[in-house]
């Protein structure tokens, strides 16, 4: 299945585009990470398991256990704090 993966602030600017549509088997947000962790590289970096990245599933904040689906827009952004 293809899902659009969106990367936000300081991931954005680590691997260098703001979407891609990725071709994926997994069936999880977190087998998705993963498998973008094991692309190597800035992906690896970051979003390494024990760095703090959040995840949205169609624009809905959401944990890692969650189903993917076919079309999904994935999106992984660092948490942020007002000020």
């Amino acid at each position: 299945m293809n899902v659009t993966v969106k990367y936000f602030a300081g991931i954005r600017e680590a691997i260098g585009v703001a979407q891609e549509v990725h071709e994926t088997a997994a069936s999880t947000l977190a087998a998705l990470r993963d498998e973008l962790i094991a692309l190597g590289g800035v992906h690896a970096e970051s979003l390494a398991r024990g760095k703090a990245v959040r995840l949205a599933l169609n624009q809905v904040m959401v944990d890692e256990s969650v189903a993917l689906s076919d079309g999904s827009e994935v999106a992984f952004f660092p948490p942020v704090t007002g000020g």
